[in-house]
């Protein structure tokens, strides 16, 4: 007996699951206390037809974290990163970190909601292309040795957080964020050769 074949979702169900994650990542970068029920009221859909999508609070949370790393990949995997090293780490460093604003607020609802294992496979793809970057960069002496690609790619990550929070608390500004970020990034992981001048 041969099984049924599949049927792709409907036009409407897909509809109502992007209207969803788009509440979502609005309604919990606002308030991280969102309920599902502020969530459905802002994607025009009701309770039945969120938890439909959705079974729990924790579902929910980690579709809207993964879509807000999907759609950064997309962006990032973009950029030629392939020229002077220092040049591609400030090139990433500029165009990545303002999405890392969205992706702060999501993070803070996400660790308290997600195992920290499950938070940090999502992060595998982003992590492995500033490694790689930095170990690109170690290998031609531009960037230091003396720390593990490992380590600095993970305090990269945290400088970018970082930014965000500083940002949104207004004790960074607007005009000289782009600026200030690149440079205490591309100053931290330079060699001390290159970045002595």
């Amino acid at each position: 007996m041969t099984e049924p074949a599949t049927r792709p979702p409907r036009s409407d169900a897909v509809r109502n699951r992007d209207a969803i994650l788009e509440a979502a990542a609005d309604a919990l970068a606002r308030d991280p206390r969102a309920s599902m029920t502020d969530i459905a009221r802002e994607a025009g859909v009701g309770r039945v037809t969120l938890y439909g999508h959705f079974p729990s609070r924790e579902a929910l949370v980690e579709a809207t974290l993964l879509r807000v790393i999907e759609r950064s990949e997309a962006e990032l995997a973009s950029l030629d990163l392939s020229g002077d090293p220092l040049d591609a780490l400030d090139l990433l460093v500029r165009r990545s970190w303002r999405i890392v604003d969205t992706f702060h607020r999501l993070l803070g609802v996400a660790e308290e909601t997600l195992s920290n294992e499950r938070i940090l496979a999502h992060h595998a793809e982003p992590m492995a292309r500033v490694r790689t970057l930095i170990e690109r960069g170690q290998r031609v002496g531009a960037m230091r040795r003396d720390l593990d690609a490992g380590w600095l790619a993970s305090c990269f990550t945290a400088l970018l957080h970082t930014a965000a929070g500083e940002l949104r608390a207004g004790r960074l500004s607007e005009d000289a964020a782009d600026r200030v970020v690149a440079a205490t990034v591309v100053s931290l992981l330079a060699a001390p050769s290159v970045a002595g001048g």
